[in-house]
């Protein structure tokens, strides 16, 4: 793995995620769409390594420390795991990884919040689907520009 250009790009993300879409209501999660990226595109033991140093970085553009890192680094390996088994090369299949991952990624957060003690908005559903849903539609576009970044080849475009 290039740790330079990843550093770069999760800088990038992390700085867009905190200052661009701070704004909006229902937001695509950049960083949640690395960690997929990374989980997809990487062997496991960088996709593990880089899914908690995203975690990490979500955690310091949020309120508290530990509840992103831990269920970023969490599913991370798990989707890293899991890519071992089935293919998630398709437009498709990678945007339902994304929904899938966020819905989990944000609900272990409100929980990992609601013990920790911190307030917790009542209703959390609507929006996490929300992110959910923007970052499974805006996430496999984001894919081939952070592949070229990270000199990752993609089969999307080859003959079959």
């Amino acid at each position: 793995m290039r740790w330079l250009r990843f550093a770069v790009l999760v800088l990038l993300a992390t700085v867009l995620q905190a200052s661009f879409f701070a704004d909006l209501n229902s937001k695509p999660d950049l960083l949640l769409i690395l960690l997929v990226f990374f989980a997809v595109y990487c062997n496991t033991s960088d996709a593990i390594i880089s899914s908690f140093i995203i975690g990490f970085a979500a955690d310091l553009i949020g309120r508290t420390m530990g509840p992103q890192m831990i269920s970023f680094g969490i599913f991370g390996s798990a989707l890293a795991y899991l890519h071992r088994v089935i293919a998630i090369k398709k437009i498709s299949y990678q945007a339902i990884a994304i929904f899938i991952t966020a819905l989990l990624v944000g609900s272990l957060v409100y929980i990992l919040n609601a013990i920790k003690g911190e307030p917790t908005p009542p209703k959390i559903f609507a929006p996490l689907f929300g992110i959910a849903l923007y970052s499974a539609i805006v996430g496999p576009f984001l894919f081939l520009p952070s592949a070229w970044w990270m000199r990752k080849k993609t089969s999307r475009f080859k003959r079959r």
